[in-house]
């Protein structure tokens, strides 16, 4: 977090704003300056957009906020930046505030902002493709020249990518039969692939995308499918969301409002906007992948996004059997332990949806 000095905001006046639903928030009248933050994001792909949008339409400032926005190169390094207070807020699996919990550092998921993965898209080598792998159970039979076990690439281990596609592979008892590694950004997960260094690449449709068109990869199983994610799920689940620690909002609630109400209208625009609209307010954060890519991914956002920006107790209840297992680590926790729906409910009543 920064080091800069905040104005004083007496207690009365910090109530005053929170039971006022967070209006002279969003519109900046809260300070008499721009308060200084940090928003980190995981690596450069448009499912960290709301982040983006919110920085690029101008919600960051109408809020009253001098935002900086940070790439922190992978869930786990974003959570990390969080955990220590180096950041204000955060974007990315739903179990990082889970984990931070998990350590007693209090972690609250404060929007979520999608209700299916975007990227679980199992993208294999091309080569294995045109050798006749068409399944992950073919591929995980395949070994490697060496004799290893074929290995899959996600961005971070316990990340977004892992803790999903691991539940699909757990699923089909084909877990324990592939070696899993983190490649962290989006260069390096693609180079990853074109290189051959990993068998599968898991990760969202712009990554696809590319690698078809550099001829490096093709997709084999795609877990963002609705009637895929129903069958093995069950239905709606926050899987990315905004998060922080409850110290961190205790420490400036004003200021953490500000953020959220920021969110919520960012969440907003997107879905009055075309793709190629979003794109254009986002680019100068995704330039990693083509613009056909991003435009294909962040149509893809929109048919999962929640625009809502509530967790209710069916689909936190959904979610359990993927977060509360040995493969994340995660004891089983309570909604309420986790989510703090407070400042998202008064920005909801101050920017109706």
């Amino acid at each position: 977090m920064s080091d800069v000095a905040m104005p004083h905001i007496s207690r009365r006046s910090v109530l005053t704003v929170i039971a006022a639903g967070g209006a002279a928030l969003a519109t900046g009248r809260a300070w008499a300056q721009a308060a200084a933050g940090r928003a980190i994001y995981p690596v450069a792909v448009p499912v960290y957009q709301t982040q983006f949008v919110a920085d690029r339409i101008g919600y960051f400032k109408e809020a009253g906020l001098d935002c900086k926005l940070v790439q922190g190169g992978s869930g786990v390094k974003t959570r990390e930046i969080i955990a220590s207070s180096q950041g204000d807020i955060g974007i990315g699996d739903v179990t990082h505030p889970m984990q931070l919990t998990n350590h007693g550092r209090g972690g609250r998921v404060l929007l979520p902002v999608d209700t299916r993965s975007n990227s679980v898209m199992f993208i294999l080598r091309k080569d294995l493709k045109d050798q006749g792998i068409n399944s992950l159970e073919a591929f995980a039979q395949w070994k490697r020249p060496d004799g290893r076990k074929p290995i899959v690439s996600v961005s971070s281990l316990g990340g977004t990518n892992h803790v999903w596609a691991s539940y699909y592979m757990e699923t089909m008892g084909l877990d324990d039969k592939v070696t899993w590694i983190g490649t962290g950004n989006v260069d390096t997960m693609l180079g990853s692939l074109k290189s051959k260094q990993v068998d599968i690449l898991v990760s969202s449709l712009s990554l696809l995308n590319e690698a078809q068109q550099q001829g490096w990869g093709e997709l084999l199983f795609d877990g963002t499918d609705e009637a895929i994610w129903n069958k093995h799920i069950g239905g709606k689940v926050p899987v990315t969301a905004h998060f922080t620690l409850q110290a961190i909002i205790d420490k400036d609630p004003a200021k953490m409002q500000a953020y959220v109400t920021a969110l919520w209208r960012a969440s907003q625009w997107i879905k009055a906007h075309k793709p190629a609209e979003v794109y254009d307010a986002i680019e100068p954060y995704v330039g990693s992948t083509s613009r056909d890519a991003n435009l294909l991914e962040i149509t893809a956002i929109q048919k999962v996004a929640d625009y809502e920006g509530i967790v209710d107790a069916a689909s936190f209840a959904r979610g359990e059997k993927v977060w509360f297992r040995e493969m994340t680590g995660i004891k089983p926790h309570k909604i309420a332990d986790v989510v703090n729906s407070n400042l998202i409910e008064a920005a909801r009543k101050a920017y109706p949806g």
